[in-house]
């Protein structure tokens, strides 16, 4: 099992910037890949971005393309997402996930709230 926490949700003006950490501990070998998730109030869960653990190719929803940036650093264990040009409707909890095997998601974190306004 991983564990997971999340750090660095806040409240921010559109057009601002935030990053958001995740921290890994545990069985971090097993790990085939990380992604962030993201909820909204009303809404399902949705994928955000994810990257492969031991490198490969990120790949991002496409309301966040060429404005989020998903990235990695396996000596700290540590995963981030770079949020910029925030909009109202990026506001959500942000979650982050660990997964074994492709296409699957193991671990949770707990989540961070991210509220952009307008």
């Amino acid at each position: 099992q991983v564990q997971l926490v999340e750090s660095g949700g806040g409240l921010v003006q559109a057009g601002g910037s935030l990053r958001l950490s995740c921290a890994a501990s545990g069985r971090t070998f097993d790990m085939y890949s990380m992604a962030w998730f993201r909820q909204a109030a009303g809404k399902e869960r949705e994928f955000v971005s994810r990257i492969p653990w031991t490198g490969g190719i990120t790949s991002y929803t496409a309301p966040v393309k060429g404005r989020f940036t998903i990235f990695r650093d396996n000596a700290k264990n540590m995963v981030y997402l770079q949020m910029n040009s925030l909009k109202p409707e990026d506001t959500a909890v942000y979650y982050c996930a660990a997964g074994s095997r492709p296409g699957t998601w193991d671990s949770w974190g707990q989540g961070t709230q991210v509220t952009v306004s307008s």
